[in-house]
C-alpha cells in the first residue's frame, strides 16, 4: 500500500496534545497543505489563520461556547487554523472542507495529530462575527467555515472502524 493510503488508514481525531510547541517552518507546511486544495473555478479563495494556543482569542472563543466547560474546545493544541472563505461564493464551504482535510492528512504525514473543528460556527458566525473576524483577520466580506487544532499527541487512539456495506451503494 503507497505511503498516502497508510495516511488515511492510520489517521484519527486526537484530543489530548503535549505542551510541545510546533515550529514555525511545520505551521507553514501544514498551512501551504491547505492552500495546494482544489478550490471550485480555482478560485483559491479560502484564508488561514493560524492562531497559539496562549492568544487571548482562543480563551474569548473558550468563554463564548460555554464558560462552565472544564474541558477545553481545543484540546489544549499549540495552534488552531482557522479558515475563512468568500461569504458570495457559494463554494468557500466545500473548499475549505477540502484544505482542512488536506491539513489534517499532512499533519498525520508528519507524526502530528489534529482534530478538525466546527462547533465554534455558532459563535463565530454570531452576534460577535464582525469582532472576531477581525481579531481572527478574516479579509473583508469572508466568514469562518472550519477550524484545526493542531499539534504533538498526548495520547494514542485508533483510527475509526467503518461498515462498508452499510455506508456505501453502488448503482
Amino acid at each position: 500500500m503507497s505511503d498516502f493510503l497508510n495516511v488515511i488508514d492510520n489517521r484519527n481525531s486526537v484530543r489530548s496534545y503535549s505542551d510541545r510547541p510546533l515550529p514555525e517552518d511545520v505551521c507553514r507546511t501544514l498551512v501551504e497543505a491547505g492552500l495546494k486544495a482544489p478550490t471550485a473555478a480555482n478560485r483559491q479563495e479560502i484564508h488561514f489563520t493560524v492562531v497559539g494556543k496562549d492568544n487571548p482569542v482562543q480563551a474569548e472563543i473558550q468563554n463564548d461556547l460555554n464558560p462552565n466547560a472544564q474541558n477545553s474546545f481545543f484540546y489544549n493544541a499549540p495552534v488552531t487554523i482557522y479558515l475563512s472563505g468568500d461569504e458570495n461564493f457559494k463554494w468557500s464551504p466545500v473548499d475549505a472542507g477540502i484544505a482542512v482535510e488536506n491539513i489534517h492528512l499532512a499533519a498525520q504525514a508528519l507524526g502530528l495529530g489534529s482534530v478538525i473543528l466546527g462547533c465554534m460556527e455558532a459563535v463565530l458566525n454570531g452576534e460577535k462575527k464582525a469582532e472576531y473576524s477581525k481579531k481572527l483577520a478574516f479579509p473583508e466580506g469572508y466568514g469562518y467555515q472550519v477550524a484545526i487544532a493542531v499539534g504533538y499527541p498526548e495520547a494514542t487512539k485508533e483510527p475509526h472502524t467503518f461498515d462498508f456495506e452499510k455506508n456505501v451503494s453502488v448503482v
